[in-house]
Order: structure tokens, then C-alpha cells, then sequence
């Protein structure tokens, strides 16, 4: 990521009194954003109730320390050429593993804890409130599917996996009033929020906010991505719990990732290591990149370490390079496991130095900040013996968009115990690719107002939809099929129609008489 970048350099040029070559001036202007910062930092703290104060100032020192990395980085992170060829056995394939036998899992699993990552909101695909509350199947939602699924786990091998979510100023609230339904399942559920941190004015860089009442001015504040995850971990007091308990292990995923149930092979790999490696304090399931996947997160080899890359630390004229299939053939699923005892380790040493992500926006009012944030998956170099493990895609499937859901509202898949299964029926296993117009398709809401039942997509590689379409009931979609309305027109598909191989376009109007 470039620390150095056009932000950073008109900043530079704005508070520049003295030739732009000057070192010692870049180091005291860079020493004078910290200083002004730190003032404004304990004036917010200064109207924080007492009782909140240190919560707030173990945040701020959190977000201080970003702020001071933010500017101290000069240029990318990753030079080019140092990056070296993945060592043999960095990746491990899926296949390799073995599967335990029945009667150890009941004491693989008292190790576990399972975090799901839900500090998102529903607000790309125009719903309102938390992401993992939108219904997705069946009438249940994202988060009712994740407590079927480890519900059905302690059921069935008699064990006390805890669900953990790691939330956000934006979906605590709500968060807690929709688990309070699961009380009287045999599920112990535990929440804790990701910091909140102040954006930063782009131009000034100074803080935004002017209080630390968050609620009443929440364009001013905003949460820190989910390498954050660590320290909020650690602060909550969660960590320490789990490793008193005896726990050694946590699998972490997002919530809107319908892949990610917890694995049994992978954690056999975990706690039954082979006695002449290394053990692996960190795990990322990775999975073969397709077309669709070019800027996905890659793992590469780097000062003898494995570690995330990201396409915001890529050089510019490196970008083509890195999206190449053939050049990096894997990307992170977010899928992730870690020793508890090493994140302790980690938070305590201060060793986690994440590269920064460096996020523009542009607010209502037309404030042009930054935040600065971190991805959960780039602390792998910060762990011992981290390795990736080559998974199936099936535990890659994020709902990120409507053409997301329609892959799993549709007959592609079966609900078991809040798993989705692909039907036997599918005679490949890659999933269609499905892109539906944003004018018309993106809000939840207008896009199930498109199709009267979900069509059939069993023999189905590719859908294009664009512009003003509908979809009778009991639809067939096979093969290669393009359904493409111009503006002012519209395309009622009717009912029981069978489309294969087809392009669909103009005006299609089936009137009742």
C-alpha cells in the first residue's frame, strides 16, 4: 500500500514552506500532524464519561498507532522483485488431509471457538441494520443459519462449541436483540465490538469529530476493518476466558460467507501436527482463483515469511501481474484459524504490524476523508508456522450482492442443519457465474420482486440480466443465457419457460386477458 500516495503528497504540498526536497521538513511536519492529533485525541477523551474513559483510551491508542504508521510508511510495502516463488509445502492440499475418527472429534471441538466477523451492515443490497439479519434462505437469515450449524455440532458429537461475533458500533444494537431468540438453544453465544475510531479530514489531517458521542454524529466515526479483530479480542477479555478453559484454537470467518462451517480435517491438521514440523500458529484457507476472482488477496512468499498480499499494496505497474491466474494461482477465502495462546502473544509483544489499508470517502456533507484500516488475514506473517490449506471453492460462498443470493436461494443447493450442500444433481462443481443489473437488481427488496419463484440453475454457466426483466414462475436457465431489456422497454419471462443458450432482448410483454 502506498503510505506515500497522492493524499499523503498533497498534504505534503499544502503545508509546504520550504523545498520539496527537504527530509528534516517532511520529519517535522509528519511530527507535527502527531502532535496535533494527540491534542485532539484527549480533548474527544475528555468528554467521554468517566466510567467508559479507559475502554475509549485503550482505542485511541489503537488508532494512534495506526495513525503514526499511516505516516511514517514510505512507498508500497512489498518490493516487487522481492517477492519469492511459494516454498514446497507452504500450501497443503485439501485432499492430503486426514479425517479423524468419530470418537476424537468430541475432543478436538471442546478446543474450538468459532468467531464470525459481523460488524457489516446490508446497506450495498439497500437493507437496513446488520448484514448477517437478511433472510437468505428459507426465511432464515445469515445468523440463523451459523447457530444451526454449531447447534448441530454440539448436538451431534456432545460438545460446547462457543459462537463468538465480533460486531461494530454500526450492528451491536441489533445484533443483541436478535440473539436473544437463540437462548434456549445449546449454543453459548458471546459478542464484543471492534473499536471505533474517528476519521481522519483529508486535508487537514486531523480528527473529524468534535465529541465522542458517536450515535449523534456517526458519519465521523467508522470501524477499523477486521484485523482489528486481535486487540479487540484481547481487550475484551474473551481471549483469556477461551485459553483458561483450555481452548487452543479459533476459526474465524465472515458472516456472509455461507462456505465457512467449521472443518473437522483442518482441525485434526491443528491439534494432531505432524511430530517433525513446525506448529502452525496460523492457517488460511485459500482456493484456486477463477476469472471472477482476479483482485482477491493472494498468499506469496516473502523476507522467508508467508504472507497476504493485497491490490491496494501492489505497485501500479505491477497490477496485471498480480491478476494473473497463472502467476498466483490462489486467493484467501478469509477463512482463518489461529493459536489463542499466539494471539495473546502477539497483542502483548505489540508485534502486529499489519500493512494499512488506506480508505478515501466522501461524506454527505462533502468532507473528503480517510480511515485508515487493517485485513484479519494480513497478520499471518506475525505468526509462527503459518501455512495455507488449498480448499474445495464450496467454502468459498459470500453474499456480497443480489446475483449472490440468487445462486443460494436457487435449487443449486439443499439446507442441511444449516449447511448449504450443492445438489448431486450439478454435474460440475464451479458455480455460474451471475451478473444482474444494478439499476434494477441490486436492493434485496426490487430483486425478489423479479422473480416470482427462483429459477431453475442446475444446468446453468452464465446469466447476464439487464434492465427492466421479470421472471415468471417455474423458469429453467441453462447454459449461456443473456436477457438484455433497452432503456424504456421491459421483459416478462413467462411462466414454465425454458431458456437455453439464449439471447433475449427488445420488449417481451405476456398480457393477461
Amino acid at each position: 500500500m502506498d503510505g506515500e500516495g497522492p493524499l499523503y503528497r498533497s498534504w505534503i504540498r499544502s503545508h509546504q514552506r520550504t523545498p520539496s526536497g527537504s527530509r528534516d521538513f517532511k520529519e517535522a511536519t509528519k511530527r507535527d500532524a502527531l502532535a496535533r492529533l494527540a491534542v485532539d485525541l484527549e480533548r474527544l477523551i475528555a468528554s467521554v464519561p468517566e466510567n467508559k474513559r479507559p475502554h475509549v483510551e485503550k482505542e485511541f491508542k489503537g488508532f494512534k498507532n495506526l495513525f503514526s504508521r499511516f505516516l511514517a510508511e514510505q512507498g508500497p510495502s512489498v518490493t516487487w522483485e522481492k517477492i519469492e516463488k511459494l516454498p514446497e509445502g507452504a500450501v497443503i492440499d485439501y485432499s492430503s488431509l486426514l479425517t479423524p475418527t468419530t470418537d476424537n472429534v468430541h475432543h478436538m471441538l471442546d478446543k474450538l471457538v468459532v468467531v464470525k466477523l459481523n460488524g457489516g451492515l446490508g446497506t450495498s443490497m439497500g437493507c437496513k441494520g446488520p448484514k448477517s439479519v437478511i433472510q437468505v434462505r428459507n426465511d432464515l437469515t445469515f445468523l440463523d443459519l451459523t447457530v444451526q450449524q454449531i447447534e448441530h455440532l454440539n448436538k451431534t458429537y456432545k460438545c460446547n462449541v462457543p459462537l463468538v461475533l465480533m460486531n461494530s458500533f454500526n450492528t451491536d444494537e441489533d445484533t443483541q436483540k436478535v440473539i436473544r431468540k437463540y437462548q434456549g438453544l445449546k449454543l453459548e453465544i458471546h459478542t464484543f465490538n471492534q473499536s471505533c475510531h474517528p476519521r481522519i479530514n483529508r486535508e487537514s489531517l486531523l480528527p473529524v469529530p468534535r465529541h465522542h458521542d458517536v450515535q449523534s454524529d456517526i458519519d465521523a466515526w467508522y470501524p477499523p476493518g477486521h484485523g482489528d479483530f486481535y486487540e479487540s479480542f484481547y481487550n475484551s477479555g474473551l481471549l483469556q476466558k477461551f485459553i483458561k478453559e483450555g481452548r487452543t484454537y479459533c476459526f474465524i470467518s465472515n458472516i456472509d460467507n455461507l462456505g465457512a462451517t467449521v472443518d473437522l480435517n483442518i482441525l485434526n491438521l491443528l491439534l494432531n501436527p505432524d511430530p517433525q514440523k513446525i506448529i502452525s500458529e496460523f492457517v488460511m484457507e485459500v482456493t484456486d482463483k477463477t476469472r471472477a476472482d482476479v483482485k482477491g488477496g493472494t498468499l506469496i512468499q516473502y523476507e522467508d515469511k508467508l504472507r497476504l498480499l493485497e491490490i491496494a499494496q501492489v505497485p501500479k505497474e505491477h497490477v496485471d501481474d498480480f491478476k494473473s491466474v497463472s502467476q498466483f494461482k490462489f486467493f484467501n477465502t478469509n477463512n482463518l484459524w489461529a493459536k489463542l495462546d499466539a494471539i495473546q502473544r502477539v497483542v502483548e509483544q505489540g508485534s502486529l504490524n499489519m500493512e494499512i489499508i488506506v480508505n478515501n470517502k466522501h461524506l454527505s456533507d462533502g468532507l473528503n476523508v480517510i480511515q485508515l484500516e487493517t485485513a484479519v488475514g494480513a497478520a499471518m506473517k506475525c505468526f509462527e508456522g503459518g501455512i495455507g490449506v488449498n480448499v474445495p471453492r464450496s467454502r468459498f460462498l459470500p453474499v456480497k450482492k443480489t446475483s449472490d443470493l440468487l445462486l443460494v436461494m436457487s435449487n443449486l443447493y439443499s439446507l442441511c442443519h444449516g449447511s448449504l450442500v450443492m445438489s448431486p444433481q450439478r454435474m460440475f462443481p464451479s458455480t455460474p457465474l451471475v451478473k444482474l443489473g444494478d439499476n434494477h437488481f441490486a436492493k434485496v427488496k426490487e430483486y425478489l420482486n423479479r422473480f416470482a419463484t427462483i429459477p431453475d440453475l442446475i444446468e446453468l454457466d452464465h446469466l447476464t440480466v439487464s434492465g427492466d426483466v421479470t421472471f415468471g414462475r417455474g423458469v429453467s436457465l441453462k447454459g449461456t443465457v443473456i436477457i438484455i431489456a433497452n432503456h424504456g422497454d421491459r421483459i416478462d419471462i413467462p411462466s414454465g419457460a425454458v431458456l437455453e443458450n439464449k439471447i433475449v432482448s427488445g420488449n417481451l410483454r405476456i398480457l393477461d386477458h
